[in-house]
């Protein structure tokens, strides 16, 4: 039987790790759903994104003539980079194991992109002029409510508002919702200790991830609680895979690119989480 790679091995190589590449970017990354989504098209690699300062209505007398309210509206520019990974996938690799290479491929090169994306994203974090917390505070369910009712306050819908935290500072705020793990008699309570997670705290849903890098002291992370129109992910070019066959080395190049860009769009609809966990 003849292993000689042709082009339609090849083809159904790139269709297996494509499909498999985007089935995980989107389901591994946790940012990407939560912030404020744009397109760049039309040439350039960035965007300008117009932020409106709010307005306000006032009482009119009967036939009087309202007042002009300038609308001046500033901009943040959001300026797209490209990230990619590349692996060469030998013939006798391809055709001496018993399993799915293109799907393996596929799955690590999502991975690694939904994690970059993730990561630019979670770094903004630090940019929110307001935070709550501290280097040598455990979380608390009342740091929460702190963090929720400046948001609140600013008219921001909780159904839109989001917190992501780090899984070892998720742990303390398990460990008091909890007991310290001996349960309550409350369906928070006995949520966290079934299923592992939290759901929601004054009505913002509650993610983790472990893409958070620490501040450089074990244990610290900066989570954040936010609106999605806080932050912005401006994609340029969505995951991309090609493939280019290396004759003399008796493999295909197999490369993953992306091209997006991260930006703060609103100080004000986020707030930096700073936590030290107990647990390290």
């Amino acid at each position: 039987m003849s292993n000689e790679t042709t082009a339609a091995t090849l083809s159904e190589l790139y269709t297996e790790i494509v499909a498999e590449a985007q089935f995980v970017i989107q389901e591994k990354s946790i940012m990407k759903n939560l912030v404020k989504n744009y397109t760049i098209a039309g040439g350039g690699k960035s965007i300008e994104v117009p932020i409106y300062a709010a307005v306000s209505a006032a009482a009119v007398d009967d036939a009087t003539d309202l007042s002009n309210t300038a609308i001046n509206p500033t901009s943040i520019t959001v300026t797209a980079s490209e990230v990619g990974i590349m692996t060469t996938l030998t013939d006798l690799g391809r055709n001496s194991v018993g399993r799915n290479v293109a799907a393996d491929i596929g799955q690590l090169f999502g991975n690694a992109i939904a994690k970059k994306i993730d990561q630019d994203l979670l770094a903004l974090f630090d940019g929110f002029s307001t935070a709550v917390g501290g280097a040598d505070t455990a979380i608390t369910p009342a740091l929460l409510f702190n963090a929720a009712s400046t948001l609140r306050a600013l008219g921001l819908p909780v159904n839109e508002t989001y917190c992501v935290l780090h899984p070892k500072v998720a742990y303390d705020l398990k460990s008091g919702l909890t007991n310290t793990f001996a349960g309550l008699s409350t369906d928070l309570s006995n949520e966290a200790l079934t299923n592992g997670f939290i759901g929601q705290i004054a009505g913002i849903k509650i993610f983790e991830t472990g893409n958070m890098a620490n501040t450089g002291t074990a244990g610290d992370y900066k989570g954040g609680i936010f609106h999605k129109d806080a932050l912005a992910l401006a994609m340029m070019q969505d995951l991309k895979i090609e493939t280019q066959r290396d004759a003399s080395l008796r493999g295909t190049e197999i490369v993953a690119t992306a091209v997006y860009g991260v930006g703060e769009l609103h100080d004000t609809y986020g707030i930096e989480v700073l936590s030290d966990s107990s647990i390290l």
